[in-house]
């Protein structure tokens, strides 16, 4: 199914099936400073929710001051519902989490002890305050890359949570309720309550005040902490820099035959690192605080190791979850070796050795009638670099990727470029389809499909994008990779990567005689999940090319990380986005033209190339 990498010291690794290499593991005290917060931040919450102990000695004091119960119940919630906010930064060693968490233990010991007169609850505070104190070196983590975005998550998660506490507000004095309030009355009174007015249910004694300040401290959480996340000063992930670009550039001359993925460093969308040397750089983008590489390391293999160090040190300041995608046999053992992480195999990609291809024999019959039967129809193709393109044509080619495009949500982020025509992008490759159709309307003129590739060395290219009219014949993905392929020797391109199939060897092993019951059912799992994610259809559609299988390893530090790291991963990609739908988009006028593809990423392709897949 899938293998793991053990890379040792010497940079050798075992053929086969690998063992799984140990990483270092985080260390313990944020981990169980972030759980204890957690835990005394729900016991505020509990101790501000339930009713308070009436035989105490501070009841004289607390009925002479009818409001200070109340106020130090609001109080108790505030802090635990800010304290179990703060217990997932304070895992991370986030300086600011931990500034926090030292304010706001006494301040709910202080209120727990008011309302429930608890010296427990005060005891605990006052251990895990002097844990803080004794380890406050532990928690020096720089702060994360923010949006705008994180305030109208918090208001949606805060606005739900309040809801949900303030039902249990209402409900936990059923004795003092006046009446028999039904559901609809008690949402309606904590809905009122978050704004700070009364609401329909009532109470007998001081608990409607306890309820009341209650839901108002709840509803003044919400709004204070998405007012603080909506207007503090964005800090935004670094971006590549005229001055990066340019040493990346300078990289992919000397070594960018090395890695079919190189070019996709130079998306801008990406930071950088390099090595002390300048000789090696690794690219990455930061995603809900995992920090993702792609690819492997750009420049000279000998300088990987400094490259790596400054990507392991970066992710350290800021206590973010170091994983690397689609990295190569070699990038994985250089990772493991240098880093003591792990490596899981992904998938592979499909290289066609021009030299090695026909469209003669059996095995092509069904591609070489597909394209005879398009050619027939009308069809013709163009093979050029992009600096041959008209500025007319390079208009088209753009207005085309956009509108063509299958999804509301641009996608790619490991295996894309991300743009098509710029100025810096010459000796990139675009394939055109094209059909003279009387009375045809489009703003593309003749225009009927569209493939780009970007370089891979000198002698090389990597197909970054597909997209075709929905109007057109299927097949036009074919017909331009054939074309593609048959005009590479007058471009002097000998070898052609084209798109990446997560999980293949599983596929491939799995249809076959012999294979037992657990790799049937991992890959009919795999094929189960095709129906959303295309991963057998896009398997199907590279194997019509007799491609060699080169395989993709994904790096991570721990086995726990890898459900974070999906996720990230997916972010990344663009399957989940915070962006406006296009419907509401297109208000806010034009979007710009962007085209990244969908080819390279993990299973997925174009819808429109998806049914094209569906269609051959």
């Amino acid at each position: 199914m899938s293998s793991r990498i053990d890379g040792d010291k010497s940079g050798q690794v075992p053929s086969g099936v690998r063992r799984i290499l140990r990483g270092p593991r985080p260390e313990s005290v944020p981990g169980l400073v972030g759980t204890a917060v957690m835990i005394v931040g729900l016991l505020d919450v509990a101790a501000g929710v339930f009713p308070r102990f009436r035989h105490s000695r501070i009841h004289a004091v607390a009925e002479v001051l009818p409001v200070f119960g109340p106020f130090a119940a609001a109080l108790a919630i505030s802090a635990g519902v800010l304290l179990l906010l703060l217990a997932h930064g304070l895992k991370r060693r986030k300086r600011r989490a931990w500034r926090a968490a030292v304010v706001l233990l006494p301040a709910g010991a202080a209120a727990q002890f008011a309302y429930r007169h608890s010296v427990i609850g005060v005891v605990i505070a006052a251990a895990l305050f002097a844990l803080l104190l004794r380890h406050q070196g532990e928690f020096k983590a720089l702060p994360d890359p923010r949006s705008r975005w994180k305030a109208l998550a918090n208001f949606v998660l805060m606005s739900a949570g309040s809801i949900g506490l303030g039902l249990v507000i209402v409900n936990v004095h059923p004795g003092r309720v006046v009446g028999n309030p039904g559901l609809y009355e008690q949402i309606t009174h904590v809905v009122y309550g978050l704004f700070g007015f009364e609401g329909p249910v009532d109470y007998a004694g001081q608990v409607s005040w306890t309820v009341g300040y209650s839901l108002g401290a709840l509803g003044m959480l919400t709004a204070l902490t998405t007012m603080y996340l909506a207007f503090r000063p964005e800090h935004p992930a670094a971006r590549l820099t005229a001055d990066d670009e340019g040493k990346l550039r300078e990289l992919l001359a000397k070594h960018g035959g090395r890695d079919s993925l190189g070019h996709f460093a130079l998306r801008r969308d990406k930071a950088v690192v390099f090595s002390p040397s300048g000789k090696a750089a690794v690219t990455y983008r930061v995603v809900s605080g995992v920090m993702l590489a792609s690819g492997d390391p750009i420049g000279d293999v000998e300088a990987w190791p400094g490259a790596i160090e400054r990507f392991m040190e970066e992710a350290k300041a800021h206590s973010w979850t170091p994983a690397v995608v689609g990295c190569s046999e070699t990038g994985g053992e250089v990772w493991t070796r240098e880093t003591g992480l792990d490596a899981l195999e992904l998938g592979d990609e499909a290289i066609v050795d021009v030299k090695d291809f026909s469209l003669s024999g059996r095995p092509m019959r069904n591609v070489r009638q597909m394209v005879k039967r398009i050619e027939r129809n009308g069809y013709t193709t163009k093979v050029r670099r992009v600096s041959e393109l008209t500025e007319e044509e390079l208009e088209q080619v753009r207005g085309a990727a956009e509108a063509w495009r299958g999804t509301d949500t641009e996608r790619g982020f490991s295996m894309a470029l991300g743009r098509v025509g710029d100025a810096g992008d010459g000796d990139c490759f675009i394939a055109t389809a094209h059909r003279v159709e009387e009375g045809d309307t489009s703003p593309f003129g003749d225009l009927k499909a569209i493939q780009h590739f970007v370089p891979w060395g000198k002698d090389g290219m990597s197909l970054e994008m597909m997209r075709r009219d929905r109007a057109a014949d299927p097949g036009m993905n074919e017909l331009l990779i054939v074309a593609s392929l048959q005009q590479a020797p007058d471009l002097g391109i000998e070898k052609v990567s084209l798109n990446f199939a997560m999980f293949r060897a599983a596929l491939a092993r799995g249809e076959k005689i012999g294979a037992g019951p657990v790799l049937r059912m991992w890959r009919g799992l795999l094929v189960f999940l095709s129906r959303w994610f295309q991963i057998e259809s896009l398997y199907k559609f590279n194997e019509k090319f007799r491609p060699r299988w080169e395989p993709r390893f994904m790096v991570y530090r721990t086995t726990r990380d890898l459900p974070r790291i999906g996720f990230a991963v997916m972010q990344a990609e663009g399957f989940v986005t915070l962006a406006l739908p296009r419907l509401f988009a297109s208000r806010r006028g034009p979007k710009p033209v962007r085209t990244c593809a969908h080819n390279h990423t993990p299973a997925k392709v174009p819808a429109q190339a998806e049914r094209e897949v569906q269609a051959a």
